[in-house]
C-alpha cells in the first residue's frame, strides 16, 4: 500500500493540471465556433496613432473622443510613441480625424475614459494615464471648451489605484474607476490570477476628496459604466464572463444584485439610446493573448447587446478578427456603432440596417 501513494499521487496531479487546463481551455472559448455576421455595412477609419482602446461619444453633438495608446510599441520601446485623444465628428462625412491631446501631456498613455454632462452644460471628461513617470497610474481630468481640450487637473492614489483600467464619472470631480488586478505588477501572482480566473480584483469610488473601496471579489474588473438613473453601476467581469449589476448606494459603495453570464470575454461597456447595454468582447481570450505579442495573429471581434430590463443578451457583430482583431468597445451615435480596439490602428464604424 505504501508503494503505490506516489503512484496514486501522481495519478490525481495529472488529473488536476488536465482539469485545469481543460477548464481553462472551456473558459477563454477556445472550443467556440466563430461564425461571421452582421446585419449592415462596416466601414473602417484609420487613425494616426494606433490602440482606440476606449471610445466615448457626445451624444448631443455627434463627437467622438477616442483614447489611443500604441501599446505594442510601447512595450518593445517604453514611452517611445506618445498616447492621444483623437477627435471625430461623426456627422462630417469626411472622417477627418483631430488630435486634441493638450501639448503639456507629454507623458500621456490613455486607457479607458468618461465623459460627464454639468448641469450648466459644461463636458468634462476622465481619462486613466498609464505614466512612464510615478506616480505611474493616474487620472487625467479635463474640459473640452472652446472646441479644445484643456487639462484641469491630476488625480491620483498609489494605494488603491494600482492597475484602473475604465472609469465612470458621476460628478464634475467624482467617479467609479476598477482595478483589473490585484497584482499591479507583471509576474507569477498577476498569472495565476489570470489563467485561475482569480476573482480579486476591485472597483474604487473617488468622491472629489478621496478613494475608497467599493466592490470586490471580481475576476479581472474591466468596463464599469452608470446608468443615467445614477443608482445602478455596471462592472464588466473578463475572465468571470459576466457582467455584475450593483445597486448604488448613498454612501457610494456597490451592492451586488444580479450577475448576468454571457460567456465572453466582456470589456468596455457603452448604453445606447434606451440605456441597454452595448459591449465590446473578447469571444476567444487566448486568441486576444496571441494578438497582443503578434499582429499576424487574429483575435475575433464581438459586440454584444443586454437589454436593462430583463438581462436578454444578443450578439450584434462577430467576426474572426481578419478585419479587425481583438474588439474592446462599441459606441453608440444614432444608426450607427463606434468599434474601437487595444492594437488595431484603425477603429470600426457599423451601419445598422
Amino acid at each position: 500500500m505504501i508503494k503505490r501513494l506516489p503512484l496514486l499521487a501522481i495519478l490525481a496531479l495529472i488529473v488536476l493540471i488536465t482539469y485545469v487546463v481543460t477548464d481553462t481551455l472551456i473558459s477563454a472559448g477556445s472550443f467556440k465556433t466563430i461564425e461571421p455576421h452582421f446585419n449592415g455595412l462596416i466601414e473602417k477609419i484609420d487613425l494616426p496613432v494606433a490602440g482606440p482602446e476606449d471610445i466615448e461619444v457626445d451624444g448631443t453633438s455627434g463627437l467622438a473622443f477616442i483614447s489611443c495608446d500604441d501599446k505594442r510599441s510601447n512595450f518593445t520601446d517604453p514611452g517611445s510613441i506618445s498616447g492621444a485623444i483623437l477627435l471625430l465628428d461623426i456627422n462630417d462625412s469626411l472622417r477627418r480625424i483631430r488630435n486634441i491631446t493638450p501639448p503639456q501631456l507629454t507623458d500621456f498613455h490613455p486607457h479607458g475614459i468618461s465623459l460627464f454632462h454639468t448641469k450648466d452644460g459644461r463636458k468634462i471628461l476622465f481619462i486613466i494615464n498609464h505614466r512612464m513617470q510615478k506616480p505611474r497610474q493616474v487620472v487625467e481630468r479635463m474640459e473640452w471648451r472652446n472646441d479644445s481640450l484643456i487639462h484641469l487637473e491630476t488625480i491620483e492614489d498609489e494605494k488603491l489605484m494600482t492597475s484602473p483600467n475604465d472609469l465612470a464619472a458621476t460628478g464634475e470631480r467624482s467617479f467609479y474607476v476598477t482595478n483589473d488586478h490585484y497584482y499591479s505588477e507583471p509576474g507569477l501572482g498577476r498569472t495565476v490570477e489570470e489563467y485561475l480566473q482569480r476573482a480579486i480584483s476591485y472597483v474604487n469610488y473617488y468622491d472629489g476628496k478621496s478613494f475608497k473601496k467599493v466592490a470586490d471579489h471580481i475576476a479581472y474588473a474591466n468596463g464599469v459604466q452608470v446608468d443615467p438613473d445614477g443608482q445602478t453601476v455596471y462592472v464588466a467581469s473578463v475572465t468571470g464572463r459576466k457582467i455584475l449589476v450593483y445597486k448604488r448606494k448613498s454612501d457610494d459603495s456597490l451592492e451586488l444584485s444580479s450577475e448576468v453570464n454571457v460567456e465572453t470575454g466582456v470589456d468596455n461597456i457603452d448604453l445606447d439610446e434606451n440605456g441597454d447595454l452595448l459591449i465590446g468582447c473578447h469571444p476567444q481570450l487566448l486568441k486576444f493573448v496571441a494578438h497582443g505579442k503578434d499582429p499576424k495573429n487574429f483575435s475575433p471581434s464581438q459586440v454584444i447587446k443586454i437589454n436593462k430590463i430583463d438581462f436578454s443578451v444578443e450578439e450584434i457583430f462577430l467576426h474572426d478578427g481578419s478585419i479587425y482583431s481583438g474588439s474592446t468597445v462599441a459606441a453608440d451615435y444614432q444608426n450607427k456603432i463606434l468599434v474601437g480596439s487595444v492594437f488595431e490602428p484603425a477603429f470600426l464604424i457599423l451601419h445598422k440596417d
